[in-house]
């Protein structure tokens, strides 16, 4: 009867991507906890398909849902749009944008990362990242911009500079979204424009490493890059980016690139809350927790998805990808139930030392390359082509955390596939033109 009359413990959850989602979805209708999921927007984004949108491959509603409404019959559960700004882990409160002072027990941050620039934060005005859905947006809307540009203009090297496109870093999103990009320029929008050739239109992959996809088999390294240059994508290796400027990117070697349309992918900066903390990070303000997740000297306090750098209890790296996250939600909210379950036993004093540590289960990795090409490894399995982009398609969609509409981008991708015509190609709010920019 006592843990019945128990006051509910109060569980912050700082974050509503994969990690703060599926926590407090597990400790959803568990009357122990009181729990409150803070998020400064309103919808939970599956960021693994944002490429698809700032391609126009797919429309915003189809890669984002409110959390809400993802929570909506979890009763314990509030939602509550806010952005915070400071966290006190000595008084146990974390401090909004809206003035709003929150207290809990247990505080799970999930907060993300944005795009890094590696110290070189002045990069960011000259350039555009892919991390949120108005990153995809302004993508789309720059260079579908400039495609109209170079259509208008009659000033030849203008129209260049409006028909390059230059993407830094071979990662999986620099290498997923420019063969989306060349597919969609090449292909789909061929016979769209008079006055232009887009098979002219340049997109360029800026990899500093000799390998694009570097964490992945060599093989599969240079298929994807055999790959993405039968699409028409230029792939440079070995180019360091040493500063970025308005159109323009100079590397170490002495040379420079003049591009209307810069899109950086080559690394993540930490949400700056893990400052709050009191504890070391790394150069991307990462935190590397205990095995448990939480934080040195704060037993209370739980850090989760890309805030980590990492190793779980078997020595295996947890990279920042979106199954790691779910799980690491997953394990903070087994863990809060067990400590709950513990008090008033004989265990209560040591349940510190009798919290499960967090183990990885690494479900593989796998990037699109263009229209139907992928690569994919788990474990010992590696596959390359058509079927690993089958698998890739599979499970994306299996994989959208509370959408009813699976069936319906399905059924979008199934028509982009086949008819060559994306439905998401509506420019909202392009730049104003001038006469500089467009001598006729």
């Amino acid at each position: 009867m006592a843990s019945k009359e128990r006051t509910p413990r109060k569980v912050l959850i700082i974050g509503g991507g994969f990690a703060g989602l599926e926590c407090a979805r597990r400790l959803g209708n568990d009357d122990r906890f009181e729990v409150t999921l803070i998020d400064r927007t309103n919808h939970h984004l599956f960021q693994p398909l944002l490429y698809q949108v700032a391609t126009a491959s797919l429309a915003s509603p189809d890669i984002a849902r409110s959390i809400r409404q993802i929570l909506h019959n979890a009763k314990n559960v509030t939602v509550l749009m806010d952005e915070v700004k400071s966290i006190s882990p000595t008084k146990k409160t974390v401090t909004g944008a809206s003035g709003t002072v929150y207290d809990f027990d247990y505080l799970v941050l999930a907060a993300g990362a944005k795009t890094g620039f590696f110290g070189n934060d002045q990069w960011e005005a000259y350039s555009l990242g892919l991390k949120s859905l108005s990153d995809a947006q302004d993508i789309r809307r720059k260079i579908l911009s400039n495609l109209e540009r170079a259509e208008l203009t009659t000033d030849y090297a203008e129209r260049e500079r409006l028909m390059t496109i230059a993407i830094v870093g071979g990662g999986p999103t620099g290498v997923e979204l420019s063969g989306a990009l060349a597919d969609l320029i090449h292909r789909t929008l061929k016979s769209n424009f008079r006055r232009i050739d887009t098979s002219k239109l340049r997109v360029i992959l800026i990899e500093n490493s000799p390998k694009i996809l570097e964490h992945y088999d060599p093989e599969q390294s240079d298929y994807a890059k055999e790959r993405l240059q039968k699409l028409g994508v230029e792939v440079w290796n070995e180019m360091r980016v040493t500063n970025v400027l308005e159109n323009r990117l100079e590397f170490q070697d002495g040379s420079s690139l003049d591009a209307k349309a810069i899109v950086w992918a080559a690394g993540i900066a930490a949400s700056p809350l893990t400052r709050d903390l009191g504890v070391d990070t790394d150069r991307a303000g990462r935190i590397t927790p205990n095995l448990d997740l939480s934080i040195k000297g704060h037993p209370d306090i739980f850090v989760a998805g890309d805030l980590t750098n990492m190793r779980d209890k078997e020595d295996k790296f947890v990279p920042g990808v979106a199954p790691a996250a779910v799980q690491m939600g997953d394990h903070i909210s087994k863990l809060l139930k067990e400590e709950l379950r513990l008090e008033g036993t004989t265990f209560a004093e040591r349940k510190q030392e009798l919290r499960p540590l967090f183990r990885y289960n690494d479900k593989g990795m796998m990037a699109i390359i263009g229209k139907n090409a992928a690569v994919l490894k788990a474990g010992n399995l590696k596959m390359n082509g058509f079927f690993a982009w089958i698998a890739w398609l599979l499970i994306h969609i299996l994989f959208l955390i509370g959408f009813s509409n699976k069936i319906s981008v399905l059924i979008g991708w199934a028509f982009s596939y086949l008819s060559n015509k994306p439905q998401a190609r509506i420019i909202v709010h392009p730049p104003a033109f001038t006469d500089a920019e467009h001598p006729v």
